[in-house]
């Protein structure tokens, strides 16, 4: 299969690599100094149980997809429009596209930009750049996605490329447990800068972790969203199986970029908003990033 990772970050490294040592034509397409980094040497993965270097192209082009019959789209939910309308005059009119995004709603506007149907997935795994050309695979790997025709061999062919994937027919309801799970973690990582272990051992912060669980909770309900997981289970469990683990927005304000926070605490404030639902835990810690953010571009 040729495979397309639009926005070679972390996550879409790291399921390149997987990808591309299954025996798949692999393509990143990311930023300058890293896609020159992997059209040097490979990708270089330092996985749990591997490290490899992992040769596959590159490019900074969004024309990167042309050939590709599945497409892996990671950029940040910020940018979802804008990524989407560079690539679609570039698509092959078979090639399948999955959203293996943060957030809840990017499939949705992947779709209404590109005009074409986007499989939601949604990504449990723990990963950082470690360098340019370099993604560091900290824990999990496995991904749900949603119901479409090709769901079923999607699956079969990223399982077989040791990505654990199932088909829900509840993927929404799987994303919004993602969402909370993201919502409780990755604010308090970002603006402490601590990973989840350390992070955890701060008297009140799994107090602080329960109550944004509850507004998040609260607000699925109002949406009408059908939550099949232990949510709350889920989320005191992260930091034990994960403790050396960074959230993705800690990360993001370590290297001075802007985070994903409006699509995941205030999504959530914007979601109770509109629904009659008061989140004042997620509007502090969605706030208090935004703050960070703030000063660490001026």
């Amino acid at each position: 299969m040729n495979v397309a990772v639009m926005g070679a970050g972390a996550v879409g490294c790291y399921y390149g690599a997987m990808l591309a040592r299954a025996g798949h034509a692999v393509v990143l397409i990311g930023r300058p100094q890293h896609v020159e980094a992997v059209n040097e040497r490979g990708l270089f993965i330092e996985a749990q149980t591997f490290q490899a270097h992992v040769p596959m192209r590159a490019t900074t082009g969004p024309d990167g997809v042309a050939d590709a019959t599945m497409v892996l789209f990671c950029v940040k939910s910020s940018d979802t429009e804008a990524a989407g309308r560079q690539m679609a005059p570039h698509l092959k009119p078979d090639a399948v596209v999955l959203s293996l995004q943060n957030g809840v709603d990017n499939a949705e506007r992947l779709q209404a930009t590109i005009g074409r149907t986007v499989i939601p997935a949604v990504v449990y795994v723990a990963t950082e750049m470690a360098g340019p050309g370099h993604v560091k695979h900290n824990g999990r790997g496995e991904l749900v996605i949603g119901p479409a025709p090709e769901s079923a061999a999607i699956a079969a062919t990223l399982s077989a490329a040791a990505i654990p994937t199932m088909v829900s027919e509840n993927a929404v309801g799987a994303l919004w447990s993602k969402l909370i799970v993201n919502c409780a973690y990755n604010a308090l990582s970002a603006v402490s800068q601590l990973p989840y272990g350390p992070m955890l051992a701060v008297d009140g912060v799994s107090d602080v972790m329960q109550d944004v669980v509850a507004e998040c909770l609260a607000v699925a309900e109002a949406a009408g969203v059908v939550i099949e997981t232990d949510v709350a289970q889920a989320v005191k469990t992260i930091a034990a199986s994960m403790p050396d683990q960074y959230s993705s927005t800690a990360q993001d304000l370590a290297r001075g970029r802007k985070s994903e926070i409006d699509f995941l605490n205030g999504f959530v404030v914007r979601k109770g908003a509109e629904l009659g639902i008061p989140t004042p835990v997620n509007r502090v810690l969605h706030t208090m990033v935004r703050l960070a953010e703030a000063k660490a571009q001026a």
